[in-house]
């Protein structure tokens, strides 16, 4: 059933792009508008082995990577030390649950005082924006703890660091790989973003780039990269997920 799934998914996405390159070459939808996929492919193969696109790929990998480590290490901390505390966890429940309905991007004035002009600001951005799927994530993986692993943490007398790193955190791990696999996607997405407005350099600022500038198979070459990209890392953040579940037989 899941292969069948997944193969009726590859149909339509192939089934999709066979009529968009169809009608881009009868003239149907503009070039302007939207070029041919297989041009599209192209343009961005070009821009790979020119190596024009270098620079920007290793900026946005390093911004992406360095939120994500925040947004994850961070996560898992506060979400144990919050797990720790039940009248802090009741008193921050209602800001966890509304986290993401607050338009973020508002406060990047605030990001470019505190951190100025350069990538600080895009990577802090990135790692508040996936530090509370972690935290939440974290929350609820600590929660199904069976208890008999606490007591027998409370019966060979291990302090709240040993308990941690020995008997939550391990018992956690498949809830904590879905919290990774959410933080890392939306540490992505707010980095991405971030360089459109914040940027001089990265994918985001040179899709914008290409868009102020009417370069329009430039713009959607970088936009496939970056869909190739974020697809290929949630398949294998998924492929650990499950590996990991697997193994706690869920």
């Amino acid at each position: 059933m899941p292969m069948r799934a997944s193969l009726l998914r590859h149909a339509i996405v192939l089934g999709a792009l066979a009529a968009v390159e169809l009608g881009c070459r009868a003239g149907l939808i503009s070039a302007q508008l939207l070029p041919a996929p297989s041009a599209i492919a192209m343009a961005l193969y070009g821009l790979l082995a020119s190596g024009a696109l270098a620079a920007d790929i290793a900026t946005t990998s390093r911004n992406i990577a360095l939120a994500s480590v925040i947004a994850v290490t961070g996560g898992i901390a506060l979400g144990v030390a919050i797990h720790a505390v039940p009248r802090l966890r009741r008193a921050l429940d209602p800001f966890l649950a509304s986290y993401y309905a607050v338009p973020f991007f508002v406060f990047y004035p605030v990001f470019i005082v505190l951190f100025g002009m350069g990538d600080a600001p895009i990577v802090a951005m990135g790692a508040l924006f996936g530090i509370v799927a972690m935290i939440i994530a974290a929350l609820n993986g600590l929660d199904r703890v069976p208890h008999a692993l606490l007591k027998t943490a409370r019966l060979y007398r291990m302090g709240p660091l040993a308990t941690a790193l020995r008997i939550t955190l391990p018992s956690a791990a498949p809830h904590l790989m879905t919290g990774v696999k959410l933080a890392i996607t939306y540490c992505f997405i707010a980095v991405i973003a971030a360089e459109f407005i914040l940027s001089s350099s990265g994918l985001g600022y040179s899709i914008a780039y290409a868009f102020n500038n009417f370069e329009t198979l430039r713009m959607y070459a970088i936009v496939l990269l970056i869909l190739a990209v974020s697809i290929t890392l949630n398949g294998v953040l998924r492929a650990i997920e499950q590996a990991a579940l697997r193994r706690r037989g869920l």
